[in-house]
């Protein structure tokens, strides 16, 4: 059985930063396309970063660059999302997913998902 477990969740002031994790069992993430995606209050669920399974490069939205990183540590199976200079805009449900995904690139029909971890930001 599949499972992907977000944590690291929580109230924040602006300018702030946290590391979201997500431990998965019964997948190994290596052999994925594995990425973060955020829901905000009353918004569409958008893609915020992934790790290509192809090639293991990553990518971002725009919104993000610069201020977010995300890393797999294939040792302990875990993805994480490190977010620094957190702006009010970045509070939402965030989750992870996995997916074998035809180009290796993370799309909105992933494979698997955790059950996501909120994340709010204070101005």
């Amino acid at each position: 059985q599949v499972e992907l477990v977000e944590s690291g969740g929580g109230v924040v002031q602006a300018g702030g930063s946290l590391r979201l994790s997500c431990a998965a069992s019964g997948v190994t993430l290596a052999r994925y396309a594995v990425g973060w995606y955020r829901r905000a209050p009353g918004e569409e669920r958008e893609g915020v970063s992934c790790i290509s399974r192809k090639d293991g490069s990553t990518n971002y939205v725009d919104s993000v660059k610069g201020r977010f990183t995300i890393l797999r540590d294939n040792v302990t199976n875990t993805l994480y999302l490190q977010m620094a200079s957190l702006k009010p805009e970045d509070a939402a449900i965030y989750y992870c997913a996995a997916g074998k995904t035809p180009d290796g690139l993370c799309t909105d029909d992933m494979d698997f998902w955790g059950e996501g971890t909120l994340v709010t930001v204070s101005s």
